[in-house]
């Protein structure tokens, strides 16, 4: 097939792209960055449209002949200042997107890639499923999730009354190997730097992202249409951040406080850093996210998707590995010198699961 994919050079693309080209997809990038040297090599290699979604003429040209759309583009941000930023991208960018697929004559397959954030996000202990409603007046102070619930919502109607077969994918937090922003593996790097005083109290839910590319590569020709998607797996806040601590010797937070009591006391840090001119180590929001509970119901997806999670400590470990090579050593004080002189980056997680 004739394939577009927006945003394939981010971290998820980094996994679809390489399995699109195996199995002989035409594929055709929109991107600003340049992609990887290994996306134009061999045979069957990318064809890439340097340009940004907002450019009309561009987004028109590479959809010429396309028979499939993976929209993959994004923008993750806890950071009220990016607002703005992320709802062009998410909302405009994919509104005028839809729009110029209308225009072809052809309806193309889409497959969307969300969050798990536009469904399961709780103020209680609980596990989200694809029959909840949108959490708006949870995620409502929220830029990312808020963006995308809009995202969603707008995609969904306008395929619906277009006829246009469109399939939502509503992975947790992308972890694994190839975050080349570090922006969905922010708790691992904000973990390594030491830069989480207090246990959140609320439950984390992550997905490795290259079990998400293979789940979306089968939606390609399955899935439910006009249907969203969960992936992750549960974990408390508490036993993600002690697996960490097996993997790295990095101590996890000790301290725990009442749930008012951090977020209040990560925006008095948050002041008092800016009244010192000096910079934010950790954002309020991300507490404040910390707080909530992202669990979700996979079964799903596992079942119309055909999505597997491999074990969670394989994709913690690779995600720690990918990371440490990522930071400079001045941002990881005293860990990588520790770990490499052990003769070993990082243990074997089949040991650590002994």
């Amino acid at each position: 097939m004739n394939i577009l994919v927006t945003g394939g050079t981010g971290f998820l693309g980094a996994h679809l792209v390489p399995l699109l080209r195996a199995q002989g997809h035409s594929v055709t990038l929109i991107a600003r960055s340049t992609p990887p040297k290994s996306f134009f090599e061999g045979t069957n290699p990318v064809r890439h449209v340097k340009a940004d979604l907002k450019d009309r003429e561009a987004v028109r040209e590479s959809l010429k002949g396309v028979e499939a759309i993976f929209h993959l583009a994004g923008l993750v941000s806890f950071k009220n200042a990016d607002g703005r930023k992320m709802y062009e991208l998410h909302v405009d960018c994919t509104r005028e997107l839809l729009r110029d697929v209308r225009t072809l004559g052809t309806k193309p397959r889409i497959i969307l890639a969300s969050t798990s954030g536009t469904i399961a996000v709780s103020r209680e202990e609980r596990i989200g499923t694809e029959a909840d409603d949108y959490p708006i007046e949870i995620v409502g102070r929220w830029p990312y999730y808020l963006s995308k619930i809009y995202e969603e919502k707008l995609a969904l109607e306008f395929c619906r009354k277009e006829g246009i077969p469109l399939v939502v994918l509503n992975p947790s937090l992308l972890m694994g190997p190839g975050d080349d922003r570090l922006s969905s593996t922010w708790t691992v790097v904000k973990f390594l730097q030491r830069d989480i005083p207090a246990m959140p109290g609320g439950g984390m839910c992550f997905v490795d992202a290259r079990d998400v590319a293979q789940a979306a590569l089968n939606a390609l020709t399955r899935g439910e249409l006009y249907g969203r998607h969960l992936m992750g797996v549960n974990f408390s806040m508490n036993d993600f951040f002690s697996r960490l601590e097996r993997l790295t010797g990095v101590a996890k937070p000790r301290m725990k406080l009442p749930k008012q009591v951090n977020i209040l006391g990560a925006y008095a840090l948050e002041a008092f850093a800016k009244w010192r001119e000096a910079e934010v180590r950790l954002d309020p929001q991300e507490v404040e996210v910390g707080e909530h509970w992202f669990w979700c119901d996979s079964s799903k997806a596992e079942r119309d998707l055909g999505f597997v999670a491999r074990d969670p400590y394989e994709t913690l470990h690779d995600t720690v590995q990918y990371v440490m090579g990522k930071l400079p050593p001045s941002e990881l004080p005293g860990i990588k010198g520790e770990l490499r002189s052990a003769g070993n980056l990082l243990p074997d997680p089949k040991e650590l699961r002994k």
